[in-house]
């Protein structure tokens, strides 16, 4: 398997400089080669790809020894691929008839990460003899001394540098990360997501929900709400390019920050909880990219230039709710760890998973059988039951259909 690792970096203020420095080496080097691919093809029609620019890259390191050619020779050849993805996904996107979203320059302080491969540009626990601390070398900077606070597993094969709002991390990707098997207990369960509740666990777990199934929602953004507000409004009254604006920005990114980490644990905890109560987990499968899409504009045919109401503002506050629950960090962190446990999870097709009866020998199926949005009536046979907890009895059965019909 292939795991992330996540480290704080404790640079010194000369180290910081210096990776300030190669964050912008970096973003010029993108921009130049983003300029030299949409000129080429604007004058002459020409495609420029990878390979043409990653060969121009001896020729530019030894005209910049003390700018280009100060940092890693695959740490730039990595950034080039990183121009390279986002052109093949702006064509992917003309291709299915998406918006194309063209390739953007990166502006001063907007380009944040570096990745440097292993043994080339960076190398992990580069002192070992130093049994007090964890250091990386970073060709360039040195080595820095970084807040390790669980053990790396696998094979190190990347050493990513990232700045988020104003503090410094490593990313390490490794492969060969041995499964970590968890014994058997026997539980199959369903989740269905919601934004009321966290989640919904078709049978109640102890310490994790309440008796209904029920785990609670954070709301870590909504919690934030009143700090962030004060923030913006601050930053609002800055001058633009002074100190005081600069400072509110960074404010705002750590509140920004902060409300992820917090997100991203509880997802870590719940995730870990389901995974360790259970052999097969149903989740809903939730295209989460439509489910939060602005609503179209829909043009008055009565009047030229305007518009009828389509329900912008309302789905607005739901899309807000949606993001700020963070179901796909969940559900990414859910499926990679049942995968080191050696458990089974399945996602399902949602639709309908509230709106059908689960009583075995009923399966009714209709929107008026919810009569609201926490009770669940069959019109046909009569059963009651939470809509939530219905949703998620029905995910588990639809999910163990698929687990047996793929032959597990």
């Amino acid at each position: 398997m292939r795991r992330s690792f996540k480290f704080v970096l404790r640079p010194t203020r000369h180290q910081e400089i210096a990776l300030i420095a190669m964050l912008e080496d970096h973003r010029v080097l993108y921009n130049a080669a983003l300029e030299e691919r949409r000129e080429a093809y604007r004058r002459a029609k020409v495609s420029i790809r990878y390979g043409d620019q990653s060969a121009q890259l001896k020729e530019i390191r030894s005209d910049d020894p003390d700018g280009q050619g100060r940092w890693s020779f695959t740490s730039q050849q990595q950034t080039l691929r990183r121009l390279n993805k986002a052109f093949a996904a702006f064509f992917r996107r003309v291709t299915a008839g998406q918006r194309p979203g063209y390739p953007r320059f990166k502006g001063k302080g907007w380009f944040d990460t570096v990745t440097l491969v292993e043994g080339d540009g960076a190398k992990w626990d580069s002192q070992p003899q130093r049994s007090l601390a964890t250091y990386v070398r970073i060709q360039g900077i040195g080595h820095v001394r970084v807040h390790q606070h669980r053990a790396v597993a696998g094979r190190v094969k990347t050493v990513e540098v990232k700045r988020e709002a104003g503090r410094w991390y490593i990313i390490l990707s490794c492969d060969e990360v041995p499964a970590q098997q968890l014994p058997a207990t026997g539980r199959e369960i369903g989740v269905d997501m919601g934004v009321v509740h966290f989640a919904t666990i078709s049978e109640p777990l102890s310490g994790l929900t309440d008796d209904d199934g029920h785990i609670e929602n954070p709301r870590y953004l909504k919690t934030a709400a009143a700090e962030l507000a004060t923030v913006q409004q601050a930053y609002a009254r800055t001058k633009r390019g002074s100190q005081r604006r600069k400072r509110a920005a960074q404010k705002i990114g750590r509140i920004h920050r902060r409300v992820a980490r917090q997100r991203t644990d509880h997802a870590h905890k719940t995730a870990l909880r389901l995974v360790r109560n259970a052999d097969f987990v149903a989740v809903e499968g939730l295209n989460i990219a439509n489910m939060t899409k602005s609503p179209a504009p829909k043009p008055d045919p009565a009047q030229r230039g305007t518009f009828l109401p389509n329900g912008a503002a309302a789905k607005a506050g739901l899309s807000k709710s949606i993001l700020d629950a963070g179901w796909g960090v969940f559900l990414t962190i859910l499926t990679n760890k049942a995968e080191s446990a050696g458990r089974h999870v399945i996602a399902v097709n949602p639709c309908n998973t509230s709106r059908t009866c689960p009583h075995p020998e009923c399966g009714h199926v209709g929107g008026e059988n919810r009569i609201s949005q926490a009770d669940f009536r069959c019109v046909r046979c009569g059963y009651t039951a939470n809509a939530d907890v219905v949703g998620a009895q029905n995910v588990l059965r639809a999910g163990l259909v698929l687990h047996y019909a793929r032959g597990a």
